[in-house]
């Protein structure tokens, strides 16, 4: 056995042999090349292989999983019985099914051929840059990869797809420090197919660096009140992950806690918000091809002009409720910029804070979410004034996404996701 396609049928032969009624298989190996930057100094260059299978079988009504990391004929016989056994230890649902035969496709992304001594030259650059030019910040950790990647889909309907990719990225932690006053941290970290760029200047990259040096002096946010609040692409593809798990993700359509259960197709958010999944774009760097349930992948529209077209659901929790499945469950989120400048929805806000990193709990059922503020600043009279100190928001997600006032014309891509900044009016800020 040598390929993963190979590997794959084995398995799937294995299983059915084995007794399964229905069975899947995904293999994937690759190799990561990973640079380490530790205190402004390079430290760690090495490279890593990785080999994966995750095998699903059915019998009677019932699931059994495995995962194990090594692709030998005997791991795999291993796997193989433990996945029966789990089978035949669980509980029957009629909702589990493997995916019906689509056509079978072959897929490439990304880069093929790299150039390691490009990566480098652009790392050492990148330090040199930010030394220069933001002397006041520390990179505490850095570390760039090249990742190299092939997985093999198979199910015994006969579905197969195979994905090559391959891809740089990079994720940088930093703090400002001055004497002995230091900032928050802050984190940013993207995917890119070229070097033609420098490090500095991917996404919102350059401006986070950039901030953190005025975020050295803080001050806190005076009283409580009730304001805006103008959410930056670092910070909004964690929130509207969060609203997305609590409100159309399998679990809580599957047990009915989701207040958004039975609105798809009506109005749920602000009319200004459109939020599709894209990972077919260009922009997004080996974007998913085929789900983990084995369909091809589609971009799909989630909400659209506030109205609610699809939940994110896996073929098992489409089969369990009866809504259609999602058409990808990659994550890739483009929101539809607007018709306002960033500028102007800074001159729109009378009193409220810009935000890059939410710090706080999962949020309740109902959306109820509270929780810190780093990495921001105060807005007043339409300027952005004071860095300020670690502040409590809180309120509704729900409610929150309905009251979305602006959404910027500019956005900002990591290769992972396209989001602009967007403006929400209504939230509670507690400062001292």
């Amino acid at each position: 056995m040598k390929s993963n396609r190979e590997i794959a049928a084995y398995a799937l032969d294995a299983l059915k042999k084995s007794g399964a009624d229905h069975a899947q298989c995904v293999v994937t190996t690759g190799k990561t090349d990973e640079i380490n930057v530790d205190g402004g100094e390079f430290s760690l260059m090495r490279t890593l292989f990785n080999s994966a299978i995750v095998l699903k079988a059915l019998k009677d009504g019932k699931k059994g999983i495995i995962t194990s990391n090594r692709l030998d004929q005997e791991s795999i016989d291993n796997a193989v019985r433990d996945c029966m056994a789990a089978a035949q230890s669980s509980v029957p649902d009629e909702a589990e099914s493997i995916s019906e035969k689509e056509t079978n496709k072959d897929f490439e992304a990304g880069v093929q051929v790299f150039d390691r001594d490009r990566l480098f030259d652009r790392i050492k650059e990148y330090m040199e840059d930010v030394k220069r030019e933001y002397p006041k910040i520390n990179i505490a950790q850095f570390i760039s990869t090249i990742h190299q990647s092939e997985s093999q889909f198979m199910n015994t309907n006969g579905v197969e797809f195979s994905y090559k990719t391959g891809y740089y990225d990079f994720s940088s932690l930093f703090a400002a420090q001055e004497g002995k006053k230091v900032s928050s941290f802050m984190g940013y970290g993207a995917k890119m197919t070229s070097l033609d760029k420098k490090l500095l200047d991917i996404g919102m990259h350059r401006t986070l660096v950039s901030e953190s040096e005025k975020q050295i002096d803080t001050k806190p946010v005076s009283g409580k009140f009730v304001g805006k609040v103008l959410i930056t692409p670092s910070c909004l593809e964690e929130i509207l992950g969060m609203a997305f798990s609590n409100f159309i993700s399998d679990p809580v359509i599957i047990d009915g806690t989701s207040p958004w259960k039975n609105l798809l197709g009506s109005k749920v958010v602000s009319d200004k918000l459109s939020i599709s999944t894209i990972p077919l774009d260009s922009r997004v760097v080996c974007g998913e091809r085929f789900t983990g349930d084995g369909y091809e992948s589609r971009n799909m529209e989630i909400i659209s002009k506030g109205v609610l077209k699809s939940f994110l659901l896996t073929n098992y929790g489409s089969k369990k409720t009866g809504f259609p499945r999602a058409l990808n469950l990659s994550g890739s989120l483009f929101v539809e910029p607007g018709e306002s400048s960033l500028n102007d929805l800074i001159q729109g806000v009378d009193k409220g804070i810009l935000i890059n990193r939410f710090s706080g709990g999962q949020p309740g059922s109902n959306g109820d979410f509270s929780g810190v503020a780093k990495n921001s600043f105060f807005i007043e009279n339409g300027k952005i004034t004071d860095a300020i100190s670690e502040t409590m928001i809180s309120g509704n997600l729900a409610k929150m996404l309905k009251q979305v006032i602006g959404v910027s014309s500019e956005t900002v891509c990591d290769g992972n996701s396209v989001l602009p900044w967007v403006l929400c009016d209504g939230i509670t800020i507690s400062g001292k």
